[in-house]
């Protein structure tokens, strides 16, 4: 007899887990987790997995790798609770998240001819050195943070003799803005600390360019996740 091809596909939990390299337990705690819909049980206690389940599972970690974990689940959470919008909005915020990264970057390019073209100390274009809240003003940062970079490497503002202050010349500004630009991209403080280290001893842009060109592809590498894992939401919500 021929089988009927409308007739649910009835899965283990093993099945779903092989198609991704992941653990049968793995597949049993998203379902927890409710990031697959719940699962009916044999008498003996056994999940019954379907091909929705498989579509849901697929949609999940295409997601994780354009959103990361946490948006993720709960993408799936509120698609699963009858919340379709709170999803959307979720998705829409990491395409609005995507955006202000690449503006960052293209304003990280945008400053990179003066920012390894900083003036002197005493240059007439800045003649007073600035305070460490007079700097933290201009960036609309804490004077924290500031302590926190000029402790990470990034920062190396001379002191007034006569009080111990601290005195940010032009190329400590310089490096406070470059500073500020990549750590709104994501970059780490030490990796900050050798982008500045270069231009400071080299005065050259090639440890910048080689960080801004894999930025550049981190986005591109998110984008494009986040196309695949929309083609996933779409076809799962279609199911």
């Amino acid at each position: 007899m021929a089988s009927n091809p409308d007739r649910p596909r009835n899965l283990r939990p093993a099945d779903l887990a092989r198609e991704h390299g992941l653990s049968a337990q793995a597949v049993r705690n998203y379902e927890q987790d409710g990031f697959l819909p719940p699962a009916e049980r044999t008498p003996t206690g056994y999940r019954i997995y379907t091909e929705l389940h498989a579509a849901a599972l697929r949609t999940f970690l295409a997601l994780v790798r354009a959103y990361g974990h946490r948006t993720a689940g709960a993408i799936m959470n509120a698609l699963h609770d009858g919340r379709t919008d709170d999803a959307l909005t979720a998705v829409h915020r990491g395409h609005g998240q995507l955006l202000r990264d690449r503006e960052t970057l293209t304003a990280v390019r945008a400053a990179v001819g003066h920012l390894t073209a900083a003036t002197a100390p005493g240059d007439p274009g800045d003649p007073l050195p600035r305070t460490i809240g007079e700097l933290a003003h201009r960036l609309r940062l804490t004077p924290a943070t500031l302590r926190a970079w000029e402790a990470a490497g990034i920062l190396r503002p001379a002191r007034d003799p006569a009080t111990g202050y601290r005195l940010f010349d032009a190329s400590d500004v310089r490096d406070a803005d470059l500073a500020h630009l990549l750590r709104r991209g994501g970059y780490r403080l030490a990796d900050i600390a050798a982008v500045v280290e270069q231009i400071r001893t080299a005065g050259g842009t090639s440890a910048l360019a080689a960080a801004l060109a894999g930025w550049q592809q981190r986005l591109t590498d998110r984008g494009l996740a986040m196309l695949k894992a929309s083609a996933h939401l779409h076809n799962y919500l279609a199911l």
